[in-house]
């Protein structure tokens, strides 16, 4: 294939199929979260350049698809506006700017496409669908809970079966440094080295740690605290600091408030910590088997929204990797889309179109040979290239005896039908 022929890179085309899987997927998605109260919202697909601007990290900045001015400032080289990088900087732009109109508090939901200037690999794409539900402008444990049951419910309605919340909480992670006496400039990167013991051996970790300056021994038994299967061991440890107090309470209290959920379906996980550093409370990860990696996340990040420009309000909410479920589920698993019924044109196409007409007033999916050949066969291959469940044949001898052969192309089997009656033949 010829490169200009190819999607541009990091993007993909989507055929039919993948489309409704992907719509259905969506739809599902939003009826939860339209049942949890949750408004939908969708902002622009770009964004003023100042908007992002110095609010995402030097490491996403990095990744922002800048737009050129155009016209007659194109020359200048110069961007003042950006793709959307994600759905969370809108949001905060949104209550700035729509904050005393929007109920309080805003409960949200967006689905939609972003676009981050990364380099394309295996299961990553400069543009992709970012799945978010947010609550602004409560502090409530309720607006944390209600936000793991309501990604529960989607991951269920979507068809993923075994999964598993991994909860801990950003005070408790800080309480755990307080009580070892590791100060808090080094706080960030300790507990960046403590995020990679999904993916790299405790030694590793322990070995990472003393390269930042930890003592070994201090080093080995943080570690040992965090991975051990009874977190006995670590309440412990959190019991000793009133930050790891109340981030302990945050997290029992957040287990308590979804107990209603299958039992062992959230998890207190000690070494779980999401490496974002604007989290300040309860934090959550989604594990399940068979997808790689975690397939939703989230927490509360008290005065981000004020960092991103909005108002100084509390926050909590959560992003579902629809990109990556979807990719789990093979195609082939899903029922392919076809025509519900398929008509011939053998003449009288002022006929055809009619009796089209009154099969698709009937809800059914209807399509119309529109080819130029009057072959029977020709026109067969045509419905069964369109996957048509049954197949009208109206040739000369029907209509002389205003008959339609209505052909079911599973069995094969086919019967004449009277033309008026075959809208209630079908429906039957």
């Amino acid at each position: 294939m010829a490169k200009a022929a190819e999607p541009p890179s990091g993007t993909r085309d989507f055929l039919a199929d993948d489309v409704r899987r992907r719509k259905a997927a969506f739809d599902t998605v939003s009826a939860v979260f339209e049942r949890y109260g949750f408004d939908p919202l969708e902002t622009p697909a770009f964004e003023r350049l100042e908007v992002f601007a110095g609010k995402l990290g030097d490491d996403a900045s990095a990744l922002i698809f800048k737009i050129l001015k155009r016209g007659v400032h194109e020359a200048s080289g110069e961007a003042d506006l950006a793709l959307r990088y994600d759905h969370t900087v809108p949001l905060a732009r949104v209550m700035g700017t729509y904050g005393s109109k929007l109920p309080s508090p805003y409960k949200r939901y967006a689905i939609g496409p972003v676009w981050r200037a990364d380099r394309p690999a295996q299961g990553r794409f400069r543009e992709f669908v970012q799945c978010d539900l947010d609550t602004v402008g409560s502090s409530s444990p309720l607006a944390d809970a209600e936000t793991l049951w309501a990604i529960n419910d989607a991951l269920i309605a979507l068809g993923v079966a075994d999964f598993r919340f991994l909860v801990n909480s950003r005070q408790a992670l800080h309480g755990l440094l307080e009580a070892y006496g590791i100060p808090e400039e080094a706080g960030t990167k300790v507990l960046g080295s403590l995020d990679k013991l999904d993916k790299a051996t405790p030694d590793a970790v322990i070995a990472e740690l003393a390269d930042r300056g930890l003592a070994t021994e201090t080093a080995e038994s943080l570690v040992g605290d965090v991975i051990a299967t009874d977190t006995d061991r670590i309440r412990k440890q959190l019991d000793t600091t009133e930050r790891g107090r109340a981030g302990l309470a945050e997290v029992d209290k957040l287990v308590e408030l979804t107990a209603g959920l299958p039992s062992g379906r959230v998890v207190f996980t000690p070494r779980m910590v999401r490496g974002l550093d604007y989290y300040t409370g309860p934090i959550f990860e989604v594990t399940a088997a068979g997808y790689p990696g975690s397939i939703s996340s989230g927490g509360r990040y008290d005065g981000l929204v004020a960092k991103l420009g909005g108002p100084d309000m509390p926050a909590c909410g959560g992003s579902i990797g629809l990109e990556r479920i979807l990719a789990g589920q093979a195609a082939a698993d899903a029922e392919a889309a076809g025509l519900d019924v398929a008509l011939t044109v053998l003449g009288a196409e002022d006929e055809v179109l009619r009796l089209a007409n009154r099969l698709r007033a009937q809800g059914l999916r209807t399509g119309v040979y529109l080819g130029t050949s009057g072959k029977l066969a020709r026109q067969l291959k045509w419905a069964n290239d369109q996957r048509a469940r049954t197949v009208l044949i109206y040739g000369p001898a029907e209509q002389e005896a205003g008959e339609v052969t209505v052909r079911d192309m599973t069995s094969g089997e086919q019967t004449r039908v009277p033309v008026d009656d075959v809208p209630a033949h079908l429906q039957r």
